[in-house]
């Protein structure tokens, strides 16, 4: 059950389809308080790195890095060995790719033969078309891949990738629910763990997506905001709850 936090700038923000980013606090102080719940892992991607070279804020990135007690992803503007090698120096344990993969096939088999296959997680946003397909897409959500969501997973899996960051951009934000359909297409199709991310409302959802084939599950709203209202709360379910749900 792991944190997935969405920076924008300097800051935390939460996103609801990919689209209209709310400010929801500091990082810093978000990630403080998952070290005092005792999170067993942390994911932080920057919702605007990708739009340009040299964006990552690499202060912020160090400084998250050296407050978290809890092994950190991190994803958003990632386009070379360089980078990648720099972030595991500023104490990031593993590092998603996922627009540059696309202009760049060969980026996740070389980082995953230089830095070893559990270090790389492939990121894949996923969107319904008109006609209910499923379509790969990048940049933010802006841009449609021509390869669907099983061969481009496929894909990954053959470039080296440890673990599949599986992001539903309809179901981002709404906590109706993961798409388990989703969830199913893709863990069925490949052997490499599957992180399920968007539409965590409750805790039952994640039990659904285990059920479903996942081998994680990440979630943003549920750990930002409380009640009907989406009041800002950083918060994480107890584990005797966790428990509970998993066990049926």
């Amino acid at each position: 059950m792991i944190p997935c936090l969405l920076l924008r700038g300097s800051g935390l923000v939460k996103t609801e389809r990919f689209a209209d980013p709310k400010y929801v606090g500091d990082i810093i102080n978000a990630v403080k308080i998952f070290n005092d719940k005792e999170v067993d892992e942390i994911i932080i991607l920057d919702i605007e790195a990708h739009k340009g070279r040299g964006r990552i804020n690499w202060e912020l990135v160090t400084k998250t890095a050296t407050e978290a007690f809890m092994p950190m992803c991190y994803g958003g503007g990632v386009t070379s060995l360089d980078e990648i090698k720099r972030l595991f120096k500023a104490g990031i344990e593993k590092v998603s790719i996922n627009t540059a993969s696309h202009s760049d096939p060969r980026l996740i088999e070389s980082a995953a033969k230089t830095f070893g296959s559990q270090s790389i997680v492939a990121g894949i946003d996923v969107k319904k078309g008109f006609l209910g397909r499923y379509a790969v897409v990048s940049h933010g959500g802006d841009k449609k891949q021509s390869t669907d969501v099983v061969h481009w997973a496929k894909t990954v899996e053959r470039a080296g990738a440890g673990e599949i960051l599986l992001n539903s951009v309809d179901r981002d934000g709404t906590r109706s629910g993961y798409d388990l359909e989703l969830v199913r297409l893709v863990t069925s199709a490949v052997r490499i763990p599957v992180i399920a991310c968007g539409g965590a409302g409750k805790v039952e959802h994640f039990a659904q997506a285990i059920a479903s084939g996942a081998s994680a599950v990440a979630a943003g709203s549920l750990f930002v905001f409380h009640g009907p209202h989406r009041a800002v709360l950083i918060t994480y379910p107890e584990r005797t709850e966790l428990t509970k749900w998993l066990a049926r």
